[in-house]
């Protein structure tokens, strides 16, 4: 009898010591979903660009380009010479709008493409890249894919160019509302805009692009 009332003891005992652990174990798990909740909120309140922060996507302005002349620029390539739409008048104009230097590999792809296909190195077509970076940080990066050096990139470090063709909060950007992400805009000879598209996928358009221009 002694025996039996030893092992029922060591049962509970037991018993107890697993349900108490359990508990601990579930509040323990649940302090940690609140620590990475608040930390989501924070992260969403502070604008984590890694997430889009807290700008929502909105292609209104981007969408809106479509038939409409293209709204002019000035800006400087990376070989020092100045480039404007009026100045390329009677040429096919593709805007490269990326995150340059950061989107690692899927922009730098489109844009050395760009830079070895003579579809868009003519006297009928040309692309621009345009970035929001400083002009000094991209000798690293040619000198990593020599490919870049050949095509023509354009620096908006202000963002004044992006924001007028609102490509800041398209659905590719990963920093929504502080830099592009990956989008086109095709301009006629006449410099209407004939063609937009944003794409969160960050392929390689290059096909797709000289499909469009041979509509127009």
């Amino acid at each position: 009898m002694k025996i039996n009332l030893s092992k029922q003891t060591a049962i509970l005992v037991v018993a107890t010591f697993v349900f108490v652990l359990a508990i601990l174990v579930v509040k323990n798990l649940n302090s940690n979903n609140n620590v990475v909740t608040n930390q989501g909120i924070q992260q969403a309140q502070s604008g984590d660009p890694m997430h889009g922060g807290v700008q929502p996507t909105d292609s209104t302005l981007f969408d809106s380009l479509v038939g409409k002349k293209a709204p002019d620029f000035n800006l400087t390539s990376y070989d020092g010479k100045s480039y404007s739409l009026e100045s390329l008048k009677g040429k096919n104009v593709v805007l490269f709008f990326s995150e340059g230097l950061m989107c690692y590999p899927a922009c730098w792809n489109q844009i050395a493409a760009f830079g070895t296909d003579s579809r868009f190195n003519n006297g009928d077509t040309i692309a621009l890249t345009i970035v929001n970076d400083n002009r000094n940080d991209w000798q690293s990066a040619m000198q990593q894919m020599p490919n870049l050096a050949k095509a023509t990139i354009l620096f908006d470090t202000g963002r004044t160019v992006s924001q007028t063709y609102g490509v800041l909060n398209l659905p590719s950007s990963m920093h929504r509302g502080q830099f592009p992400g990956h989008s086109y805009v095709v301009i006629d000879k006449n410099g209407i805009v004939r063609y937009v598209f944003d794409d969160p996928n960050m392929a390689i358009g290059n096909d797709n692009l000289i499909t469009q221009i041979s509509k127009f």
